[in-house]
């Protein structure tokens, strides 16, 4: 250990007026390891003891980062040792991201650069992402809508002194946060620690303010600084995983090359976190499921993670009430549109008639200037007031080419603020998809439909509690039991189309139809068995692949243990055989009318047999697949359908890989095994075309087998190209659609997922058309007052 780190330790413990006791008892560990690490008689500081301490001396990023890269271990000629010898490592290669002092001056770890280089492509890829999210939502045609915010009350934000970072005994004076959309990133570097939380309420901007304030922030982006992202953290649940944790997690989902093995044991997207080379944005506090705010909130304020929190107000106040606000956090709230805006807005987003320089909302306008305490006049003040409906507005009566604002003054049709709300919510959709020729890319969808499977989807969110549209969990809105029947019965239809096919190249056309149907139920039935107990009875989902095949180059490996995926196949491989030949053996006994000390007797044989026949090739098979796999790239997840062809190139190569070598090894492997115990058993009736017809079966029914029950891809071929279209939930070109549906702003994409535009559209669409309206918005916080 250098005496850099002990030094550094002991000035950054002074600084923050603590001795070695209120340390050790603020980060939980012993006073003697304080001791060691500050003399240097310990050199060996653990990864999570460096981050404890750091926590408990509430460092800035930029101190964190010292810290961390000054405990990396190096041998005495100074290179650094192997990350995978001892048992729980010291602070990994991944934790140096500064840059340290030498005698020959300030030089960067090789681990340094690494992340550093891999933290650069991220950031590419996230300013690519939401740049085009802003062209798809139209947020600067013809420019952005204003959005505002003003301090919030004081019960709702921490101390200034802790916000400010300041010593005990400090009488700190509040920061100006007021500013409007194109400030963001200033006024949040006005706050030293790092740690801002924006309210409104629903459809105010939040989300808008959070992707400005990423693409401002990459834009004057350092090498060394952190890469903001944004996470959805409506998904998280602080119960079951750490911040830190989810954050990788949902790193690896939106960027499958973060999955690769990185510096210092742990893979690249734990390596960002850890090191502070990311900066979350979190957005949708609220969407959070009921009950597990006040620990999310808990969760938070255990960690000292600079972020941007999002939320609308009466949740987070709700929270805050049960335990306490946001560490270190100034808060803001957004504030509504006033009339000044509508009136420099809406009449630039639609065509001017000829010989006239007025535009159709001038009615609407006047109605709003003139009358604002007529019915009309107030319904429309409530609700004008936030980007979101005026967007809806713009997109239903300015983009229509039979769109008149002047509708919006019916307070017949629209008698309340809820209606008019309710109106622009369903009109939305069918202008969205109205018939337009020359389109383009966009299909022709017919709008009742496109709503009807648009509600499906969203009434798929709710049940999942959660905001993202992942193409992998299409078909896990249903119980499990469905979702294993369903699984069940494609396997043993796929799997008896497969024998009955290609077992006439052997059998009469009869006999395979009897084998095939035999084969097709005793597969489905263990297959589905397996999917119940690998994957149903956790509730959990297939997740995408993060490896791709590759036969040529000398690219890294996954880390994979070849070995031991080898024994797992060798297990489920015997496990398999087994109940496959002891219930054909059975059905065979069954079928000749055999006495049942026979049919059990042949039964347990076949089961034997036919047991080591698929051990000896399941496990040899996966094994060696291993051996091909290399990591995604880093920028290959661009978005949910570049994932999901990705995922389908993979298991289609699995397959070309895997199909053969199991069904030779199975073939192979029979008589390996038939011929050896005929010796003991007596006389068994095998051949070498029985071995050759059997391994071709097993070959592509076992492959298909496993890629629709084990694989995401071959989830979503059963779910979302078969049964949900064939049930009418969903159309038979799901892809065709969804990709549509982002195009016409109905979805955006958020990573590898998608997300309806917004949450009010997702919660309306799931009510279905006859669902009554709406007295107040999602958070039951009142409508805008007029507008000013």
């Amino acid at each position: 250990m250098t005496s850099e780190f002990s030094a550094l330790l002991k000035r950054l413990r002074r600084e923050a007026n603590l001795t070695q006791e209120a340390l050790a008892e603020r980060a939980g560990v012993g006073v003697r390891t304080i001791r060691g690490l500050e003399t240097g008689e310990r050199a060996d500081p653990r990864v999570t003891t460096v981050r404890l301490l750091a926590d408990a001396l509430g460092l800035r990023p930029e101190e964190r980062e010292r810290l961390l890269s000054t405990a990396v271990l190096r041998t005495p000629g100074g290179e650094v040792p192997d990350a995978e010898s001892p048992a729980e490592p010291p602070v990994p290669p991944a934790a140096a991201s500064a840059p340290e002092a030498t005698a020959s001056g300030p030089t960067r770890s090789p681990l340094h650069e690494v992340l550093a280089d891999v933290a650069d492509q991220v950031a590419q890829t996230v300013a690519a992402r939401w740049r085009r999210e802003e062209e798809q939502r139209q947020v600067h045609d013809p420019y952005p809508l204003p959005v505002r915010w003003r301090p919030v009350a004081e019960e709702l934000t921490d101390h200034w002194a802790n916000i400010r970072r300041l010593p005990p005994g400090s009488a700190p004076a509040p920061l100006e946060l007021g500013g409007q959309l194109d400030a963001i990133v200033n006024v949040y570097r006005r706050i030293p620690s790092g740690r801002l939380v924006v309210l409104g309420r629903s459809g105010s901007g939040k989300t808008i303010l959070a992707v400005r304030f990423a693409l401002d922030h990459l834009k004057a982006r350092g090498h060394a600084d952190a890469v903001p992202v944004i996470f959805s953290i409506g998904s998280w649940d602080p119960t079951a995983i750490t911040l830190r944790d989810w954050l990788a997690a949902q790193l690896r989902r939106d960027h499958p090359g973060l999955a690769a093995p990185g510096p210092g044991g742990t893979n690249l997207a734990e390596g960002l976190v850890e090191t502070g080379r990311i900066l979350p944005v979190l957005d949708g506090f609220d969407e959070i499921a009921d009950g597990l705010r006040r620990p999310a909130l808990e969760a938070l304020n255990a960690t000292t993670l600079p972020l941007l929190l999002t939320s609308r107000p009466a949740e987070y106040a709700a929270a805050v009430a049960e335990t306490d606000v946001l560490t270190s956090a100034a808060a803001v709230e957004l504030t509504d549109l006033t009339l000044d805006d509508l009136a420099a807005y809406l009449p630039r987003t639609t065509r001017k008639a000829r010989g006239r320089s007025a535009t159709g909302w001038e009615p609407v306008l006047h109605a709003l200037r003139e009358r604002p305490r007529s019915q009309a006049g107030a319904n429309l003040a409530a609700v004008l007031t936030t980007p979101l409906m005026v967007t809806l507005a713009r997109a239903v009566h300015s983009d229509a080419p039979d769109g008149d604002p002047a509708a919006l003054l019916d307070t017949r049709h629209f008698g309340t603020p809820e209606e008019l709300e309710d109106h622009l919510l369903d009109n939305f959709v069918t202008t969205a998809y109205r018939p337009r020729p020359g389109s383009g890319p966009l299909r022709a969808w017919d709008p009742e439909r496109a709503r009807h499977w648009l509600g499906y989807l969203a009434q798929h969110l709710n049940r999942l509690d959660t905001p993202d549209l992942e193409w992998w969990r299409l078909g896990y809105g249903m119980r499990r039991t469905t979702r294993t029947l369903v699984t069940a019965l494609v396997i043993g239809l796929t799997i008896a189309l497969v024998d009955g096919v290609v077992g006439t190249l052997f059998d009469s056309v009869a006999y395979q139809l009897l084998d095939g149907l035999v084969a097709g139920l005793l597969t489905g039935l263990l297959f589905g068995i397996a999917y119940w107990f690998m994957v149903a009875a956790k509730d959990a989902a297939v997740e995408p692949s993060v490896v791709r095949m590759r036969i040529r180059g000398g690219e890294r490996r996954t880390g994979r243990n070849p070995l031991r995926r080898l024994m797992i196949g060798a297990l489920c491989g015997l496990v398999f055989g087994v109940g496959y030949g002891f219930v054909r053996g059975v059905l065979n006994g069954a079928i000749a009318h055999a006495p049942l000390p026979f049919v059990l007797a042949g039964s347990i044989g076949d089961g034997v047999l036919y047991g080591l026949m698929f051990a000896l090739a399941a496990g040899p098979a996966l094994g060696l697949l291993t051996l091909f796999e290399t990591p995604l790239d880093i920028r290959s997840a661009l978005n949910p359908i570049s994932l999901l062809r990705t995922n389908g190139r993979t298991v289609a190569t699995q397959l070309l890989v895997w199909s053969p070598v199991f069904g030779v090894l199975v073939g192979f492997g029979s008589l390996a095994v038939v011929y050896p115990a005929a010796a003991v058993l007596g006389p068994v009736a095998w051949n070498l075309t029985a071995a050759l017809k059997l391994g071709l079966i097993s070959g592509l029914g076992g492959a298909l087998g496993y890629a629709f029950s084990l694989t995401s891809w071959g989830q979503w071929t059963v779910f979302s190209r078969i049964w949900l279209p064939l049930t009418g939930r969903l159309p038979w070109s799901v892809v065709a659609f969804l990709e549509d549906a982002y195009r016409r702003g109905v979805l955006r994409q958020a990573g590898a997922v998608y997300q309806f535009r917004h949450a009010r559209l997702q919660h309306h669409l799931a009510r279905g058309p006859r669902a009554p309206l709406r007295t107040s918005d999602p958070d039951g916080s009142p409508r805008g007052g007029p507008l000013k």
